[in-house]
């Protein structure tokens, strides 16, 4: 008997010092922010572009770039990036909306480029607030696009759910973040201690401006599932585009990709130039071009 509550307590202490350096690690584990100097100047072959510095009212400073199209604007997307890297990279991905006639405005998270501040879900929430409102003061929101990409999905999700964007574009997006950590540690308490639950499903029902969700059959970090559940949350006003054979940081690869976000920002579709387009640019140097 004594063996037995013996060992009961070892696998008690030895769950709860796992559990306690979980709680403490993930921020190292779900953002991989690439920190860039205060005088690094951003340059982007024939793209316009101009740099704020918005500062939140616990004194951090968010970091932004924003991308003109040429000729006259059609409105706003703001575009939520995933958790690695910087805008640097990302801003290579802001031709696909300046060429339909977009103004394109990427900022970086805190603790990531230029931006910072101590991240935390709250306030990355209260940023992105902060940067809506600062668009809305330039332009009417019937303008204004939300494009989140994977981490930037939910972010992207509760900025829609608390205003009234033209339309919410989803790529890779995850059904909540406990979900998709849930898959690697399904014995650990994870609602409990995740910082960052992220539930996009729970933001969606409150948005009601039109959903379109993009998502590759070959993602391995965030199945293809969630997005199929995404869809149902707020069916009527959802709509899930499928990229036969993407996977999680290739879709601009794919021909269909460009083709769906042709249908998404245009009225009539238009004659796609794939060269004028992020199809050429590779997200991670494990992964091969394909086109579909």
């Amino acid at each position: 008997m004594q063996y037995w509550v013996s060992t009961l307590v070892t696998i008690f202490v030895i769950y709860a010092i796992i559990s306690i350096v979980l709680y403490y690690v993930q921020d190292y584990v779900l953002f991989k922010p690439e920190k860039l100097p205060e005088d690094f100047q951003f340059d982007y072959e024939n793209q316009e572009t101009k740099e704020y510095n918005l500062e939140t009212r616990d004194g951090a400073i968010i970091n932004g770039l924003r991308f003109f199209p040429k000729g006259e604007s059609k409105g706003v997307v703001i575009y939520l990036k995933g958790n690695s890297k910087s805008i640097k990279g990302w801003g290579k991905f802001a031709v696909d909306f300046t060429r339909h006639g977009y103004n394109v405005l990427m900022v970086d998270y805190r603790g990531f480029g230029k931006s910072t501040g101590k991240r935390s879900q709250k306030a990355i929430k209260r940023d992105l607030q902060l940067v809506y409102n600062k668009v809305k003061e330039k332009t009417t929101e019937d303008r204004i696009i939300l494009y989140g990409r994977s981490l930037g999905s939910g972010f992207a999700a509760k900025l829609a759910s608390m205003n009234n964007p033209k339309k919410l574009i989803l790529d890779a997006p995850y059904y909540s973040l406990t979900k998709v950590t849930g898959r690697y540690m399904p014995f650990m308490p994870l609602s409990i201690l995740l910082k960052y639950p992220l539930p996009t499903y729970k933001w969606l029902k409150y948005v009601q401006c039109p959903i379109h969700i993009i998502h590759g059959t070959h993602d391995k970090l965030i199945p293809y599932k969630s997005s199929v559940k995404l869809s149902q949350v707020n069916a009527k006003l959802t709509k899930l585009y499928t990229v036969i054979g993407g996977g999680h940081k290739n879709l601009n690869n794919f021909e269909s990709y460009h083709k769906m976000l042709d249908d998404i920002l245009n009225k009539e579709p238009k004659t796609i130039d794939l060269e004028t387009t992020s199809i050429n640019v590779i997200h991670s140097a494990k992964k091969t071009k394909k086109k579909a």
